[in-house]
């Protein structure tokens, strides 16, 4: 986890039509390559953007920030932190500089104060999600509506009946992957060879090894938390196609379905654009695609040492049974 100390604003062209080409601003910068001649994505990179998934009603159709728009996003932010008020999790940063409200991510014990988040920057696209052109995230499966439905009343009853009542991230096993949520461990590190691509999630530490050989998706009965990915090159585009992903690996229904295709394209000497397009048809009705701009960092990534410091879950358990005594009593 990063000290935050200060806000990075990337001086951008308001003309841009594509928040991919503003990050190289060395008109000599020529694309570093490995021995094997492909494009050298080595090194750590960060996903520290305020850039929220799903555009802003208050933007309506607009794609990109303004210059006006960045000069008060960075005001309205050092002034929020300066509050030392909770910390902003993910789209927290820009509801809470356009709302003027700061919303706890948890509200009922309050969150980690800024202290613990990494600085942020801000890129100007108004949403991460391009496709759909509205940058919000397709309709929802009337499957995926009535499930989740079922799994909040259930855990309205059933809270901490057992840690399996928990979800798989305060359980310590799997964030997800491709774990893509900004500003907290929101650290990747890649690692290449002539015929595999390694990438290091910094939260929860998990690694996804992705074969660049010919090579075929496992079986279609293996199902796996992460996926089955293969890996290869499109020009100087690392494109990942994951598939054969466990049901028990997301909370909607028919996981198993979903096909995740990611293409990293490193755009200048200090960014990349990382480009993802998730057809989940259980959970959502049409496919859907995010664009993230990777900054490089000089930092390194550390161990996230999930179940070694799980004291919460012990606590979760131990108070509902508090609850539950108290609730005996009362009977």
């Amino acid at each position: 986890m990063k000290t935050l100390s200060r806000i990075c604003i990337l001086a951008l062209s308001s003309a841009l039509f594509s928040s991919a080409l503003f990050a190289q601003s060395d008109d000599e910068w020529q694309m570093p390559r490995t021995i094997d001649g492909h494009p050298d994505l080595q090194g750590v990179w960060e996903n520290n953007t305020i850039t929220p998934v799903e555009r802003p009603d208050v933007f309506g159709d607009k794609e990109f920030l303004t210059d006006e728009d960045v000069d008060f996003l960075r005001n309205r932010i050092a002034e929020i932190e300066a509050a030392g008020a909770d910390a902003l999790f993910g789209d927290g940063v820009l509801q809470a500089a356009f709302a003027g409200e700061i919303v706890s991510y948890d509200p009922s014990t309050g969150n980690y104060d800024s202290q613990w988040m990494t600085e942020r920057t801000i890129h100007r696209r108004t949403s991460q999600i391009i496709d759909p052109p509205n940058g919000k995230f397709p309709p929802r499966t009337e499957r995926a509506i009535a499930m989740a439905n079922d799994l909040a009343q259930y855990r309205e009853e059933h809270p901490a009946d057992s840690w399996l009542d928990r979800p798989l991230g305060e359980r310590c096993v799997t964030f997800g992957a491709p774990t893509l949520h900004s500003g907290y461990n929101s650290y990747w590190q890649i690692v290449q060879t002539k015929e595999t691509v390694a990438i290091i999630q910094e939260m929860a530490h998990d690694v996804r090894i992705i074969p660049l050989v010919a090579k075929p998706h496992a079986d279609s009965d293996i199902k796996l938390w992460h996926g089955d990915s293969r890996g290869y090159w499109d020009g100087d585009t690392l494109v990942v196609e994951t598939t054969n992903y466990s049901d028990k690996s997301s909370e909607g229904p028919d996981v198993s379905k979903k096909v995740n295709v990611e293409r990293l394209t490193r755009i200048g000497p200090n960014a990349m654009q990382y480009i993802i397009t998730s057809d989940d048809p259980g959970t959502y009705t049409a496919p859907y695609t995010r664009e993230i701009i990777l900054d490089f960092s000089t930092d390194k990534i550390y161990e996230y040492a999930c179940h070694e410091g799980n004291y919460g879950m012990e606590y979760i358990l131990s108070g509902h049974r508090v609850e539950e005594r108290l609730a005996a009593e009362q009977q």
